[in-house]
């Protein structure tokens, strides 16, 4: 009888057992945060944000207090003492009528951007209210073969945005589909590229304002007598050819340096042509390739701005001109917002390209 019991209990400690196995190979094991790395990857960089925010607002207070002694001590020399006590009470009171021309303060940043957002509501249901307006109207001149009426209001902050970012996408492409093959192509031929190097030499430092009057002078002529828009079009290819330099050097320097064992292989193998560049050599050049288009996608966002200026597309860059000239009370406060959200998209963009070149690429990379 106590051999039978034991025997039982032994079987269910056994079960137990199993089931406890069992159980823990479905456990969720969650990633073990120690203080170092909370510290590292949180707290510092908080402190920095911190940091740059309370340097970015004693900086801005002093340069605004340096503009009102300034104005205070000129208007007591030019208009006398009454006059100067005026304008220091209305600097004191914060008025409208005295506000100082420099560098903003984070809250004042804050308010314009909070400011641009109720703007793109307001011009959103401007452009709904619109549309409703005009539906019939548009449908029998649509009918008629008549262009539909739209709307012709200022745009909104995120409309500028989606703009900006619609015109270097466009860029971008062209840059990829012009470099990377004539990448290819230099870089399988050493004649190619001593024939070619002159070319990119000189053209590759070239500064985003030539482009564009370039690309101006023959897009202009090509679309003589059409109705078309031609600022998002010169804006894209000036773009393109200004920023697909370090695309086409990377892709030739990458095919360049394809190990030649793998070559061997592909003679080996009897690949063709064609199959040897999609098997064999792009594979092994693409780290290169997403470096230099990586460094293309960024080039190409940071000529935008002054590209479009000069287009007068109206993205980011004749939004931060525009303001500049404007010279409202808070004119300085957006010019600082776009300064934001130019660098924040640009991070995001960088991000982007790198994710995947992560997905695609045999070597995976952090980024800087």
């Amino acid at each position: 009888m106590k051999q039978s019991v034991t025997v039982n209990k032994s079987a269910e400690a056994k079960w137990a057992e199993g089931i406890k196995n069992a159980i823990s190979k479905f456990k969720i094991k969650l990633p073990r945060l120690d203080f170092a790395t909370i510290f590292q990857k949180v707290i510092i960089p908080l402190i920095s944000i911190i940091s740059f925010i309370g340097v970015w607002y004693i900086g801005a207070e002093a340069l605004r207090q340096r503009e009102i002694n300034f104005r205070i001590e000129k208007t007591l020399a030019d208009q006398g003492q009454l006059a100067a006590d005026q304008l220091k009470a209305c600097f004191a009171s914060g008025g409208t009528d005295c506000q100082t021309n420099t560098l903003p303060s984070p809250s004042q940043v804050w308010s314009s951007l909070q400011t641009l957002i109720q703007d793109h509501y307001v011009i959103t249901k401007d452009k709904a209210d619109f549309a409703s307006k005009t539906a019939s109207l548009n449908a029998t001149r649509v009918a008629q073969g008549k262009d539909p009426i739209v709307y012709t209001g200022r745009p909104s902050f995120v409309d500028i945005v989606l703009t900006s970012l619609k015109t270097v996408f466009a860029g971008f492409l062209l840059a990829l589909f012009i470099a990377v093959p004539i990448g290819i192509v230099i870089g399988l031929s050493e004649k190619l590229r001593s024939a070619f190097n002159w070319f990119i030499q000189i053209f590759k430092p070239v500064s985003p304002v030539v482009w564009y009057l370039l690309v101006f002078m023959i897009v202009k002529t090509l679309l003589i007598g059409t109705s078309t828009d031609n600022s998002f079009i010169i804006s894209f290819i000036s773009v393109g050819l200004c920023a697909m330099w370090a695309t086409l050097v990377n892709t030739a320097v990458g095919v360049s340096t394809v190990d030649k064992d793998f070559i061997n292989v592909a003679k080996v193998l009897k690949l063709g042509p064609l199959q040897k560049v999609f098997k064999v050599i792009l594979p092994s050049s693409l780290p290169l390739i997403f470096t230099g288009l990586r460094i293309t996608l960024s080039v190409a966002w940071m000529v935008l701005i002054a590209i479009e200026l000069l287009a007068q597309s109206p993205g980011l860059g004749l939004f931060v001109w525009e303001e500049f000239q404007n010279g409202a009370n808070d004119s300085n406060s957006k010019i600082i917002v776009a300064m934001f959200v130019i660098g924040i998209i640009g991070f995001l963009l960088d991000r982007f390209m790198l994710t995947i070149q992560n997905m695609v690429s045999f070597n995976k990379s952090d980024g800087i």
